[in-house]
């Protein structure tokens, strides 16, 4: 079975509706052995914020050690975004074996009228794949209510009830306190219910789960907590227990999440003994998109998935939290709603937007558009596409204006894609390759067939809403050029991909025929262009990587890093390492003070700093660029003071804090791949394909650091070789490398002596030949800057690969 064949199985029972009870749940988890009954389980419920704290009850988890899986609900843009194993998403492969399981019997109880529903048939996903990788603990965001809720299914060892609003009055029932006890079922048996409800919400839990520990800020709450207001694009929040105390900042800004926090630390004190750091620290790493997501600051544009009046009142009092003129808001509901409440909650809006997100439950812009007029003094719009009017909204408004996206998670996806989209371009080399590509697009054997011999030009991947795809296609075919579209057959939940096959020429037109169309398609032609570098300005700042492939020598003072360890540990030795790469031609040195290699021990804070701080000092003299080798924020600080130039971060932004120092200091930064540095040498990890999935994860790292301030010419991109990835993986990474073009920034690579050369029979730690062979190769395909300890040897390989590209510039010299 393919994947888009098993993704349409599952789609396909959206049309069962859902039905009292989890007995549909527990059949189809006990027809795969039952899973969940070995799993310790946390369930979180609520009418708002329960995504969030589920989202930070994982990552303290995570961020003390434990191997942790995390089920929510919706997804922003794929459906494995669901179903989580240590922040990373289900693979595909998991997902067809899950199907190929499970399909006899779901078309068995199908046929007898008693099919599971889309959303029970993917809680039981969740917990079949948490039991199969073993995790410590299961987060579980309950759907709705909670008493007959899929997730309801477990035995949880603890559980909390965010808030309570009216919602789903047809389900749950008419008041609020009818709701609160269908939510409250999820209390666990030997533990208290963690709530944050109040008034008569709180009165019907405590009547429902009987043991409760209340979170708020008011002297009766058994947890308080405290919000500190507003820190840069960071929220301050102080949680004291009975007998503990987090004092932290949130990546999510609000009072609303900072009452989420302290819900979540309760939470993860009651599943284990957390450290006080780890728990503060998995607080601040806890990212979590759409959720008041502030994209950029002149004008502030920040996208937020509220979806009923209680939200959006919240989100409006977070916004008042930055200084603005006029508030421009586009907003995309679904006919379900309260859209009266919505407007009213809205009155604020000086200019509202109504648009359509591209789903069939989405409400006409006609009738959200009228509710802010009955409701506010707003300038109001309607135009049909979201990215249509994220546009509109954001050519009215001034520096100083802000605009919110919001209404529904599904308007804030659409939105999103202006910042997040990938356009992969793919080296499409005969006919046999062009087929390929198409078939990792998830188009149908059929469909690649057809098409495999006009994929032989310049060829892009990408994800588009499902219309979109159709009116590519069209275009296309009529410049002359081609699009394949994935066989997911979905219309609500999914973009598709797609692979479009064009000359440069064509991709010309076919930009200038999208401009001014609606359903987002504008705002492609400007992705387009730049994905290619169509009519682009040359806006570059003079850093060593803007000229052709930069070399950067490693300067390491360690004692034990695997190649050069110990060598150069007192500061002459490395001041006069320092200046023969520079004389062997090094356009930087990369001071590093902590050995990354895999199995290695971690090192001090402090002793980090004695041992890069002086060197760093003393190279001030030497006309190079000198970059830090360091995940850790306080060392990179310090090495910025002592003169650094350039931050390079192999945990891929881990610490919270990096982003908003390298900003801080408008240095650029190296953001890598790696599931975890240093790499456990045991970890067995699994990819789908390792260069889409390394772009796929480095798409949120690299939106980490522009939104803190960077530009994406500032944040370089490292596929991290070596680092969790088999040899066989490192090949494919520098055989694929102009894919990482797709994220819009400079490209790092760093190879020098690393254990994939054992694949063509070097040593590992001792491989100068292919080491300089492989930088000969990532030069030619486009690196940015490649990262070597032997600098003579590998900018000659550097000069070759530039010399084929452009002779003349040697021959000038």
């Amino acid at each position: 079975m393919e994947f888009h064949e098993a993704a349409n199985f599952l789609f396909e029972l959206r049309r069962f509706p859902s039905g009292a009870g989890t007995d549909a749940t527990r059949g189809l988890l006990s027809a795969v052995d039952d899973p969940h009954e070995g799993l310790r389980c946390v369930q979180i419920a609520g009418s708002n914020g329960k995504g969030s704290t589920a989202r930070m009850v994982e990552r303290s988890l995570r961020e003390s050690g434990l191997d942790v899986g995390l089920y929510t609900s919706p997804h922003l843009d794929d459906v494995r975004e669901r179903i989580r194993v240590n922040g990373r998403k289900v693979p595909e492969t998991a997902l067809v074996e899950f199907v190929e399981t499970v399909a006899l019997y779901v078309t068995e109880r199908g046929a007898d009228g008693e099919s599971p529903t889309f959303f029970e048939t993917l809680t039981a996903f969740a917990l079949w794949e948490f039991d199969r990788q073993d995790v410590d603990v299961a987060v579980l965001e309950v759907g709705i209510g909670g008493r007959y809720d899929a997730t309801s299914v477990v035995d949880p060892v603890a559980s909390a009830v965010t808030s309570v609003t009216l919602e789903h009055t047809d389900i749950l029932g008419d008041t609020v306190e009818e709701i609160a006890r269908d939510k409250a079922h999820v209390a666990p048996d030997d533990a208290p219910l963690v709530t944050g409800t109040t008034g008569d919400a709180l009165d019907a839990v405590r009547e429902q789960a009987g043991d409760v520990v209340t979170v708020g800020d008011g002297d009766d709450a058994d947890v308080t907590v405290t919000y500190g207001g507003r820190d840069g694009l960071e929220g301050a929040v102080t949680v004291d227990g009975p007998d503990w105390h987090v004092d932290t900042h949130l990546p999510l800004l609000g009072e609303h999440q900072a009452h989420n926090a302290g819900i979540a630390a309760t939470l993860v004190r009651q599943v284990a003994d957390v450290a006080q750091a780890d728990l503060e620290r998995g607080l601040r790493n806890a990212h979590w998109p759409g959720r008041f997501e502030v994209m950029g600051e002149a004008p502030l544009v920040v996208l937020d998935g509220a979806h009923n009046p209680g939200g959006l009142e919240r989100t409006v009092e977070t916004l008042d939290s930055f200084d603005y003129d006029d508030l421009h808001v586009v907003v995309g509901a679904m006919v379900d709603k309260d859209h009266a409440g919505a407007a009213e909650a809205l009155s604020v809006a000086d200019h509202a937007i109504a648009c359509e997100p591209d789903v069939d439950r989405a409400e006409s812009p006609a009738v959200v558009a009228e509710a802010f007029r009955t409701a506010t003094d707003a300038d109001v719009e309607t135009r049909h596409d979201v990215a249509g009017a994220l546009g509109m909204a954001l050519d009215a408004a001034d520096d100083g204006d802000a605009v919110l996206v919001t209404g529904s998670l599904y308007a804030v996806r659409e939105a999103r894609t202006r910042w997040s989209r990938t356009m992969v371009p793919k080296r499409v080399d005969s006919v046999e390759e062009s087929r390929e590509t198409i078939k990792a697009a998830h188009v149908t054997d059929a469909g690649a067939w057809r098409m495999r011999g006009k994929g032989v030009h310049r060829v892009l991947r990408t994800r588009v809403q499902p219309r979109q795809a159709q009116y590519l296609k069209e275009e296309l075919l009529s410049l002359g050029g081609e699009c394949a579209i994935s066989g997911l057959n979905d219309q609500d939940e999914e973009r598709v991909d797609v692979v479009t096959m064009a000359t440069m020429a064509h991709y010309r037109r076919l930009a200038d025929k999208l401009d001014g169309q609606p359903y987002g398609l504008s705002t492609f032609a400007d992705e387009l262009r730049e994905a290619l570098d169509i009519q682009q300005p040359d806006d570059s700042r003079g850093y060593p990587w803007d000229d052709g492939t930069a070399v950067m020598g490693i300067l390491n003072i360690t004692p034990d890093s695997f190649h050069d360890g110990g060598e150069y540990n007192a500061v002459e030795d490395a001041v006069a390492r320092a200046e023969q790469m520079v004389a062997d031609g090094a356009d930087i040195l990369d001071v590093g003070g902590e050995s990354t290699r895999p199995g290695a021990d971690p090192v001090p804070v402090e002793e980090e700093i004695d041992r890069v701080v002086p060197v760093v000092e003393a190279l001030a003299d030497v006309d190079v660029d000198v970059s830090v080798d360091t995940r850790k924020a306080a060392v990179a600080r310090a090495a910025l003071d002592a003169g650094a130039d350039i931050l390079n971060d192999v945990s891929g932004l881990e610490d919270p804090e990096m982003r908003l120092v390298a900003a801080e200091y408008d240095v650029p930064v190296v953001v890598m791949h790696s599931i975890e540095t240093p790499v456990d040498p045991d970890s067995d990890i699994h990819y789908d394909d390792v260069v889409e999935d390394c772009i796929d994860q480095l798409t949120e790292r690299v939106l980490l650091a522009e939104k803190a301030g960077l530009d994406r010419e500032q944040i370089l991109v490292d596929p991290g070789i070596g680092f969790g990835k088999s040899a066989v993986e490192s090949f494919e990474l520098l055989d694929r490398l102009p894919e990482f073009r797709a994220l819009g920034c400079p490209v790092l690579v760093g190879h020098s002596h690393k254990s994939l050369f054992g694949l063509v029979g070097a040593d590992p730690g001792d491989c100068l030949e292919a080491t300089v062979a492989g930088t000969a190769l990532a030069a030619e395909r486009g690196a940015d800057v490649v990262r070597v300890h032997d600098v003579a040897e590998n900018a000659a390989a550097v000069g070759v690969a530039e010399a084929t590209r452009d002779p003349e510039q040697f021959d000038a010299n």
